[in-house]
């Protein structure tokens, strides 16, 4: 029996942005000139010394003429018409997964070469520890599950009372309820397993739009003098 070898790709936010410059026929200085973005530094991101900001991402976006969620894409959009029968499948782990960081989250989104997934899995280090640091609770359609690999995390929902998990717990709940997840006290930071599923298709833009606002949010927080026309738009 032949054993399955893992892929030798690793879907990190730099070979994604090689894949894309590589299918397109870009040089860098070709890529640099499309994105606004210096040599050096897609050279830095490529090799995975250097990671981008959302406000970057979705800046290259824009700039390339392209949707988020395609960036975080290896092959071009399936042209056929869904099939009963997918054969999908895809390896994952942190060391290979695409970081978004924002002041309160780590989020680590795993398999992230599967496009339209109706689930999409992320690992997150969840360091906020009061509804004040968090902000507004976050609402997306779909549904979600967590589960706590380490550290005691406070849920915080819309219509029911916080609850603690500690470390092999989970939580099952509908995400168009308004919700934050919390490090619970005593703990600096909390590891989690976090599933979202919806039937809408572009589930994770959307997810990445709410790290937009909690990067900003983060920003007002740690600058309360800043001016009113550097907060969020």
């Amino acid at each position: 029996m032949e054993t399955a070898a893992l892929p030798t790709s690793t879907a990190t936010l730099g070979t994604l942005l090689k894949g894309l410059r590589a299918r397109e026929g870009w040089t860098l200085k070709e890529m640099s000139a499309r994105s606004g973005i210096p040599v050096s530094t897609l050279s830095k991101i490529e090799h995975d010394r250097l990671t981008l900001t959302y406000d970057k991402l979705q800046a290259l976006a824009q700039r390339l003429g392209m949707r988020m969620t395609d960036l975080f894409a290896e092959t071009p959009p399936e042209t056929s018409a869904v099939q009963p029968v997918t054969a999908r499948r895809s390896l994952g782990d942190v060391d290979r997964a695409v970081r978004v960081e924002t002041p309160n989250y780590d989020y680590y989104y795993l398999c992230t070469e599967l496009r339209r997934k109706r689930m999409i899995p992320v690992v997150t280090k969840i360091r906020a520890r009061s509804a004040e640091q968090f902000g507004d609770q976050v609402r997306h359609s779909g549904e979600e599950f967590l589960y706590v690999l380490s550290g005691r995390v406070e849920v915080q929902t819309e219509f029911y009372d916080p609850v603690i998990l500690e470390p092999g717990q989970a939580i099952y709940l509908d995400s168009s309820m308004g919700h934050a997840y919390l490090a619970a006290a005593g703990c600096e930071e909390a590891e989690v397993l976090a599933v979202m599923s919806s039937a809408e298709e572009e589930l994770m833009e959307s997810l990445l739009h709410l790290h937009h606002g909690q990067q900003e949010g983060g920003a007002e927080k740690r600058h309360p003098s800043a001016p009113a026309s550097g907060g969020a738009r």
